[in-house]
């Protein structure tokens, strides 16, 4: 026994379904890759073939463009750098100073801080880079 129908199947795809979800996906997208923000201080570091990653406890001394300074990720004044490193570097004086200089910052400007730091009782100094040249 055959069955027998009136309605012809449908011979074109209908996109619209498929072009909302793509929609949907691509402006999902766009929203959350805004959030995915690295926090801290913005400094291009300057660029070398060798380096290597260390993990241990650091004091972090950032020197922007324009010459501000941040002690792990809190901006403080020149004048105060001696005092707060001293500090830091009372509880374990082993401590090393990583030096994230910018790449346009003057090689002056950056051996002042550093000359700050010996000052204040810093001995061990790594002087971060990126990855490549």
């Amino acid at each position: 026994m055959a069955i027998v129908t009136t309605r012809k199947p449908m011979i074109a795809f209908s996109t619209i379904g498929l072009t909302d979800i793509v929609l949907l996906l691509l402006i999902f997208f766009l929203l959350t890759s805004s959030f995915v923000v690295q926090p801290g201080i913005k400094i291009k570091l300057p660029k070398a073939a060798t380096g290597e990653t260390d993990e241990s406890d650091k004091i972090f001394l950032t020197i922007t463009e324009n010459e501000r300074l941040f002690l792990n990720q809190r901006q403080i004044s020149r004048s105060d750098l001696a005092i707060e490193l001293k500090n830091l570097l009372q509880q374990d004086s082993n401590r090393v100073v990583v030096i994230r200089a910018d790449q346009n910052l003057s090689l002056s400007a950056t051996i002042r801080v550093v000359d700050t730091a010996k000052l204040a009782g810093a001995e061990r100094f790594i002087i971060a880079t990126e990855p490549g040249l």
